[in-house]
């Protein structure tokens, strides 16, 4: 997976979560060396011009996925 590793949860997680195979769950870190985990909510693209295309929306997505955790830290500051 990259540079990163993979994790299996066991089925209660699954479960609670709400979680299929290939859904994204979302990983924020907190103090005490602790992971706080949650189901990635689906986009809300309402509102948005007509004008935006798949591609572009696609586009932010992957962008979303790889720097997630630097947003985050960047809107925390």
């Amino acid at each position: 997976m990259g540079n990163s590793l993979g994790v299996t949860l066991p089925q209660e997680v699954v479960e609670h979560l709400k979680v299929k195979q290939g859904e994204s769950v979302v990983f924020n870190l907190s103090e005490n060396r602790k992971v706080i985990f949650k189901k990635r909510p689906p986009v809300n693209i309402e509102g948005f011009d007509n004008d935006i295309d798949q591609d572009f929306l696609e586009g932010m997505k992957e962008m979303f996925n790889q720097y997630d955790n630097t947003l985050r830290n960047l809107a925390d500051r």
